[in-house]
């Protein structure tokens, strides 16, 4: 009788293990899946935009800057209708692509942020390319008085968002493949 009770036992408690075991590496398997849906289609993505924009703006200004070394928008002489004209040029075909595209990624993917609320950074972005959009519009139709947005694009804030939720994400990617310490 005792060896029946310790051989039930036994199998109860192999059941319990091999079931928390199975719980604990599918929630291990989720973790990954969501961690690799967040790295491809969110901070992945808005990592790239973000650093491919920075890039290019720095080129746009190393190309259109003035005899001074200063940018025509940052300058007590005003543009200049050849040097609005290469920003609208610049701002319609490489700028608001890139941000609407950032854009959109926000606005698509907002399930997959890391925050339990919308960061303000990611607001402050969407208010911008919305700004630069109607600009764009005015534009299309000949009205050249507004040459930037209403809202402030925030370049560095939301650069360094990108690079630091995509390194983190890299990180806890490799965790949970098993590729660093604390697997």
């Amino acid at each position: 009788m005792i060896a029946v009770v310790v051989t039930i036992g036994l199998a109860f408690a192999g059941y319990v293990v091999t079931y928390l075991n199975s719980l604990r590496l599918a929630q291990r398997h989720e973790r990954l899946a969501r961690v690799n849906r967040q790295l491809c289609d969110f901070y992945g993505p808005l990592f790239a935009l973000t650093e491919a924009n920075s890039r290019i703006f720095v080129a746009f200004k190393e190309r259109n800057v003035r005899p001074d070394g200063r940018s025509p928008f940052d300058h007590e002489i005003p543009p200049t209708d050849e040097e609005l004209a290469e920003w609208r040029l610049w701002v319609t075909t490489v700028f608001l692509p890139n941000i609407q595209a950032m854009r959109d990624l926000v606005i698509k993917h907002a399930d997959l942020l890391n925050e339990p609320q919308m960061p303000p950074i990611l607001l402050q972005l969407c208010a911008h390319v919305s700004g630069y959009e109607i600009t764009a519009a005015r534009w299309s139709e000949g009205n050249y008085d507004q040459h930037l947005s209403m809202v402030p694009f925030p370049s560095d804030e939301i650069a360094a968002y990108a690079r630091q939720r995509f390194a983190e994400l890299k990180r806890n990617q490799a965790r949970l493949l098993g590729q660093q310490r604390g697997a």
